[in-house]
């Protein structure tokens, strides 16, 4: 299969200007040498959005979005990474090549999309000539525009329908099988994996069918049958009704998550197109993250009762890691006995924004609330701590800004303690295991990562410095943390310095692309504007490295058996130790 150069995107990059890119999608102003807007990501009143044209890169210090103008076009457009390249090289008037041909080839993935679109055709075709199916959407509430809106159908009975409709040869039958339309039977054979239920069609992004759930008629079980995990889908990334509130509204002011795919018809049809449905699971992180590229608040509605609350938890446990400043999620419960399909034909839509409005809890008070009754809060001593305990770590997990500050004040306040004393709190073995792991962690020898990873930064914002010097070829095994990733950036930059984007796209699969991405949000160290302090700056960082890498050498070959090492290390090993008592000397 072909791909495209990494030569291309390089200088696509390089080219590109970012400043053209954003501002035809977003009104920028200029502020100095870069300009500024309202981030895109998140709602904010003024702006805390930058881009960069000397370092093609865009920075939002309100929600920490960032990255190049591919990057951009991808978070902004929701697009994949081909899909970005083709789109920046289309406005700049280029022709995307392919290694191993010039001519584009098609996804592996095409035939799928295909098959799915026809399944779909046939199921709403299918709908319209089956009374029975129709007769249940209009007991249901559900309109003819509605019901087109969302590409609702309807599979009939029968064993090999979708077979016979689609004149499956065998090569089509493969094709279903691997987009999770055909299941086996015990003895080999193959069937329809859907027979007489509604059909709700799936939709990614772009609006392609990915998938189906089914919904029986009557009270049969199971009720609904959702696609298997398939190449095209991942029921823990996907959201169903997001692509279709998407088209309606833009970018919504919310998201309102449901748990049915009637829930989202039906709430649609009254006008709340802001609706989106889980696809059985528990919220998962990446469908948060999904969530958060659209909007900047998300209601979570659940059923009132034991297990509609032990899932609003599940979805707080997923949520709080990614509630940033300029975010917030909200937690509704409903009466007994209701879902937002009834309560909605019910009350009407007014009625149920409003209840939003006033029933639904901030995710701080659902947060303390439900520790409290886990503490047995009663206002002793004790049980405030225990709160405190079972508190702390989850806002601690948040990512750092003002909102995380407000949720300690309201724990401070709640058991009674100084809020500094909570901040200073040492943070739980998670933290660790969040750090990439290309760049040691802060609290892990920290004077000597933090002056790695200054350098790497610094080397960033001024990638000329890599001609300055060479780099030792060890540096490119170093046993230290981070030092293999600035002798890459090192090698690159000294054959062709680039901007920070074009570094970052040329990183985008490395295993180092996430010690990268966390790095692209520190400033450069102080005064490294000034040339005159830069320069001697970046050869005594050097020179540190350079003393942290022998040293840790030292250590290593020191503490392995002489007769396990080979002729080269020992000479190493000579040279390291005279080294170290000639600086000793000195």
């Amino acid at each position: 299969m072909s791909r495209i150069p990494q030569n291309f995107i390089d200088d696509l990059v390089a080219r590109a200007d970012i400043v053209e890119v954003i501002g035809s999608r977003v009104p920028l102003k200029k502020k100095g040498r870069e300009y500024a807007a309202c981030c895109p990501f998140h709602h904010e009143k003024s702006p805390s959005f930058f881009v960069s044209p000397d370092k093609q890169f865009y920075h939002c210090f309100g929600c920490g979005a960032h990255g190049t103008a591919l990057g951009f076009l991808m978070a902004f457009e929701r697009l994949d990474f081909v899909e970005a390249v083709e789109t920046l090289a289309g406005q700049m008037g280029l022709e995307v090549p392919r290694e191993g041909g010039d001519a584009p080839t098609e996804s592996p993935h095409a035939p799928l999309f295909a098959v799915l679109e026809d399944c779909a055709r046939f199921y709403q075709a299918q709908l319209r000539r089956t009374p029975v199916a129709i007769d249940y959407l209009k007991r249901r509430g559900v309109s003819g525009d509605t019901a087109a809106t969302f590409g609702l159908g309807h599979a009939p009975a029968g064993f090999d329908t979708l077979l016979t409709a689609l004149h499956a040869d065998s090569t089509t039958v493969d094709q279903l099988k691997r987009a999770g339309m055909l299941s086996e039977g015990e003895r080999g054979g193959l069937y329809d994996r859907f027979r007489e239920r509604i059909m709700f069609p799936i939709r990614d992004r772009r609006g392609r069918v990915i998938a189906f759930g089914g919904r029986v008629l009557g009270d049969e079980k199971p009720k609904y049958l959702n696609s298997p995990e398939t190449p095209l889908f991942h029921k823990g990334h996907e959201l169903y009704g997001l692509y279709e509130a998407r088209k309606a509204l833009g970018r919504p002011d919310r998201l309102i998550v449901v748990e049915g795919y009637m829930d989202v018809v039906m709430l649609a049809q009254h006008g709340l197109r802001e609706a989106v449905a889980t696809l059985g699971t528990a919220v998962t992180r990446e469908q948060v993250d999904l969530m958060f590229r659209h909007t900047a608040q998300v209601v979570f509605c659940f059923d009132g009762d034991e297990a509609g609350r032990r899932a609003a938890w599940r979805a707080l446990e997923s949520t709080l890691p990614q509630l940033r400043d300029g975010l917030d999620a909200r937690f509704m419960f409903l009466p007994d006995g209701e879902d937002p399909d009834s309560l909605v034909r019910k009350e009407g839509a007014e009625a149920f924004r409003a209840r939003i409005s006033r029933d639904a809890l901030s995710f701080d008070a659902f947060l303390l609330g439900e520790l409290a009754k886990q503490a047995q809060d009663d206002g002793s001593p004790a049980s405030r701590a225990r709160l405190k305990s079972l508190a702390l770590p989850m806002i601690q997990g948040m990512p750092n800004g003002v909102l995380k500050d407000l949720v300690l004040d309201a724990l401070a306040g709640r058991v009674g303690v100084p809020v500094d004393r909570l901040r200073d709190e040492p943070r739980g073995a998670g933290e660790a295991r969040r750090a990439p792991a290309t760049v040691a962690p802060a609290n892990t020898e920290a004077g000597r990562s933090t002056v790695l990873r200054q350098a790497i930064l610094l080397l960033l914002h001024h990638p000329e410095l890599a001609g300055l010097r060479p780099c030792p070829p060890e540096w490119a095994e170093s046993p230290v943390p981070g030092l293999p990733l600035l002798s890459q950036l090192l090698h690159l930059l000294s054959a062709r310095p680039v901007s920070m984007g074009v570094i970052l796209e040329r990183f985008r699969d490395s295993p180092h692309a996430q010690a990268l991405d966390a790095l692209t949000r520190l400033r450069p160290p102080r005064d490294s504007e000034d040339e005159a302090i830069r320069v001697p700056m970046w050869h005594a960082m050097l020179e540190h490295i350079s003393d942290m890498h022998n040293r840790k050498r030292l250590h290593d070959l020191t503490n392995r058996p002489l007769s396990e090492l080979q002729a080269t290390e020992r000479s190493e090993l000579i040279r390291l130790q005279n080294l170290r008592l000639t600086k000793g000397r000195k």
